[in-house]
């Protein structure tokens, strides 16, 4: 019995010294990695800054009423409704006492009900290019007018944060 008793002993400690060696166990929880952040991506659009503006686009003659008749975008709720978009009517005037703002009020049906937004654009040196400023810098549009005859029709751009938005405007009988 103190054969057996040996023998064990020494297959026990044998089994503790070939396992001092080694530092992986087999079998046993790892870590797994911290997850990372997917870096962000860069918007596919072109910039507003890339597209020229139209020359010499004089704002006081693009005053009045406009009506929006098509608009082209990557936003979810105009790709889901697209023409059920109800119809919008913008009305730019310039008020007396600031040469570079341009006073807009827009007027929409959303739910049944009537809106009126107001906002303030400012002109910037650059003819054909307006600012809708946001509460931070990186939420201001920037508004570029990039076609219009001043009478029939109005080509302009929307940019925030990366995202652009063509609107195709209507001034029937100005």
């Amino acid at each position: 019995m103190a054969a057996v008793w040996r023998c064990m002993l020494a297959l026990v400690v044998l089994m503790c010294l070939c396992s001092w060696g080694s530092t992986q166990v087999i079998g046993g929880a790892q870590s797994r990695p911290r997850p990372q952040r997917r870096p962000r991506k860069k918007p596919k659009v072109e910039p507003i800054d890339v597209i020229p503006p139209a020359q010499n686009i004089d704002i006081e003659r693009m005053t009045g009423i406009w009506y929006l008749l098509n608009t082209a975008s990557k936003c979810s709720y105009l790709i889901n409704h697209g023409t059920k978009v109800e119809p919008t009517v913008m009305n730019l005037t310039r008020p007396a006492d600031s040469s570079q703002t341009l006073s807009v009020s827009i007027k929409t049906r959303h739910n049944h009900q009537c809106w009126e937004i107001l906002q303030v654009y400012d002109i910037s040196p650059t003819p054909g290019r307006l600012t809708l400023k946001g509460p931070r810098p990186e939420l201001n549009t920037d508004i570029m007018i990039s076609d219009t005859d001043y009478d029939s029709y109005a080509v302009i751009f929307y940019q925030k944060r990366g995202q652009i938005t063509l609107k195709l405007y209507g001034g029937f009988l100005k």
